[in-house]
């Protein structure tokens, strides 16, 4: 008898751990591999993609966290016919900006979208490639609320459950999709 078939087990067997980066002591979950080959790049997508077509998921607009939220991002709008837009690190985007700063293991980050960006009522998909801390994706959530969107739910390739993110995201009332956990960071 077969074994069914799990996407996430999938994923996971092409998912890149690197030891000992950045830093000492950290698995370092590489998406890269996913990208590189057109067979895993599509399963992924379409993973994305049949979830997020059921109408009550269904986004008008998908935003990417910088920066491999940008590639999955894109890719999961254009297949969803619906717009992208960017939420980028400080001081990468041209016109007017709302500006959200986060705190990090060692310091602060700000992220900015454009004012432009979403119309209040849009259902935003918010996607990033790794729940860490939750940090990132928290920042984007109130950059796009600030301008009057609901964030639909937040969605990610890889949760690293023992880091906390994704339960501090789940408290704060985001609903959260990952496809691969990985125990230890």
């Amino acid at each position: 008898m077969s074994t069914p078939f799990s996407i996430s087990n999938y994923l996971r067997e092409h998912i890149r751990t690197v030891p000992d980066w950045p830093a000492p002591g950290v698995q370092f979950r590489d998406i890269t591999p996913l990208l590189q080959d057109p067979e895993v790049f599509r399963r992924l997508i379409k993973a994305f993609v049949d979830r997020y077509q059921s109408p009550e998921l269904r986004p008008n607009v998908v935003a990417g966290l910088d920066a491999r939220g940008f590639i999955i991002g894109a890719v999961v709008a254009y297949e969803l016919k619906v717009g992208f837009v960017p939420v980028r690190k400080k001081g990468k985007l041209p016109f007017t900006t709302v500006q959200e700063t986060y705190e990090l293991e060692y310091g602060s980050a700000t992220v900015e979208l454009h004012t432009d960006a979403v119309k209040p009522g849009d259902r935003v998909l918010l996607i990033d490639d790794l729940i860490a801390t939750g940090g990132t994706m928290m920042a984007g959530k109130r950059l796009l609320e600030k301008l009057g969107a609901t964030v639909i739910e937040g969605a990610a390739i890889v949760d690293l459950p023992e880091l906390g993110g994704s339960q501090r995201l789940k408290e704060s009332g985001l609903p959260l999709h990952t496809l691969v956990d990985f125990e230890g960071h």
